[in-house]
């Protein structure tokens, strides 16, 4: 039985992670994580805005069982459905994440390229500093 869903604690600890092995030049592993603590972020802040979740704190919905690049739209969506788009100010524009994918996590680890895993780790930044900043005005 999977242990229960802690989507900000998950983050934080994804975003630490991530940026132990970047400091390490263990780029294709950071930017995974970049990606995964992402999602993680965001799924914490939907639940912040009332997202429903079962008893072990998953969602209940299977939209939002999902990664990026697909998961900042249905975000995007999920905002703009219930009156929060005011808390997407400071996100990164578009979608940070569009060309970051979870079966990368397969790819050899030379095709991680210093710019973009630049740009997944700034995108992840600001999610980390947006998050925290909302987690604390609850």
């Amino acid at each position: 039985m999977p242990k229960p869903a802690d989507f900000e604690d998950a983050h934080r600890r994804h975003w630490a992670d991530a940026e132990f092995l970047y400091h390490d030049r263990r780029l294709a592993n950071a930017d995974h994580l970049y990606g995964i603590g992402a999602e993680c972020g965001l799924k914490a802040v939907m639940k912040m805005f009332g997202m429903r979740v079962d008893k072990r704190g998953a969602p209940k919905d299977r939209e939002y069982m999902t990664h990026m690049p697909e998961l900042w739209k249905r975000f995007t969506m999920f905002s703009a459905r219930y009156g929060r788009q005011r808390y997407l100010r400071g996100f990164p524009g578009g979608s940070p994440f569009s060309d970051w994918d979870i079966g990368d996590r397969y790819a050899h680890r030379e095709a991680f390229q210093d710019a973009d895993v630049e740009k997944h780790r700034e995108a992840a930044r600001r999610f980390y500093v947006k998050i925290q900043h909302l987690a604390k005005g609850r």
